[in-house]
């Protein structure tokens, strides 16, 4: 304790000579003598209490302005976000909608105001959901029945024509320059190259490459490759055969045959040598089916 209280009064610079002899004697203490003996040539640094006060608020407004850039551009990228998912909300609500059939294919469904469609094989729908309230307009390529809902204008267009009606059903078959309507129930109007033709139920008109070539009665209730069956009044071999390869998913090779030949008649969907039988034996013709189910055609050798 006595050492202590020594410490206590050098450290003061209270202490004698003797009592600083003393401390240097003791190991303990000998220690804290030179440490302060060491530290005793230290300067301490001059303060501008001004200069240092200015700095610090440089720094402060540095800072700030910095967090201002950073609040502007994390508000500049949630904008950024914003805006692209209402572009991409408004691309894919004003996308169009499309149903296809593949070959040998059928598909029934409904348009969104409830109207009934049923698609042929290979063909394809085109619609847009958004406007179908305001606007009931579609696209087809190939053939549909449709048995529309009453409202306003439907329109169903076509690479051939169009077809208008307010509420009814009818059929209608655009491939390749040949277009066939036929309507069996209210009023349907059909427009082509300049030309516009009112059809009423239990009539069936077919146009081919612009020209009209066929306005009679239509006998049937409804189409009849909804039974699944195809039918042709005086059209040409060639698209008989196209038509066969579009329901039975075959390839068809004709030998010695003039493809400009008409046809009428019906052929089943549902057996292919039948169907076969059905368009060669009225024309004359023979036919081949191979073991990987390809179909050759030949004209009849005369005896």
């Amino acid at each position: 304790m006595e050492n202590d209280y020594l410490l206590h009064k050098w450290l003061n610079n209270e202490a004698t000579p003797e009592e600083l002899e003393q401390l240097k004697a003791d190991p303990k203490y000998a220690s804290y003598i030179k440490i302060a003996d060491a530290s005793s040539d230290f300067e301490i640094a001059e303060m501008n209490s001004q200069a240092n006060f200015e700095a610090i608020s440089n720094k402060t407004k540095s800072v700030g302005r910095l967090q201002n850039r950073n609040i502007f551009s994390v508000v500049w990228k949630v904008a950024a976000v914003f805006a692209l998912l209402l572009a991409g909300y408004y691309y894919t609500t004003t996308l169009d909608t499309s149903v296809k059939t593949e070959i040998a294919q059928t598909q029934r469904f409904l348009l969104p105001d409830g109207s009934e469609v049923a698609l042929n094989a290979a063909s394809k729908i085109t619609y847009n959901k958004k406007d179908w309230a305001n606007i009931r307009e579609l696209t087809l390529d190939g053939e549909a029945y449709f048995k529309v809902k009453k409202g306003s204008n439907f329109s169903v267009k076509t690479d051939e024509g169009t077809v208008s009606v307010l509420g009814t059903q009818f059929n209608v078959s655009a491939r390749d320059g040949l277009f066939t309507v036929a309507c069996f129930e209210g009023l349907v109007s059909v427009a082509f190259n300049d030309t516009l033709l009112k059809l009423p139920a239990g009539q069936k008109i077919q146009i081919e490459n612009g020209k009209l070539m066929l306005n009679e009665a239509n006998p049937n209730h409804l189409p009849v490759w909804l039974n699944d069956e195809s039918s042709f009044e005086n059209v040409s071999l060639q698209r008989v055969l196209e038509e066969l390869e579009r329901q039975f998913a075959v390839k068809v090779t004709v030998n010695n045959v003039n493809l400009d030949k008409k046809f009428t008649g019906t052929f089943t969907h549902k057996n292919l040598e039948l169907a076969l039988k059905s368009i060669c034996e009225p024309l004359q013709l023979t036919y081949k089916i191979s073991n990987n189910g390809a179909v050759t055609i030949d004209a009849k050798h005369s005896k």
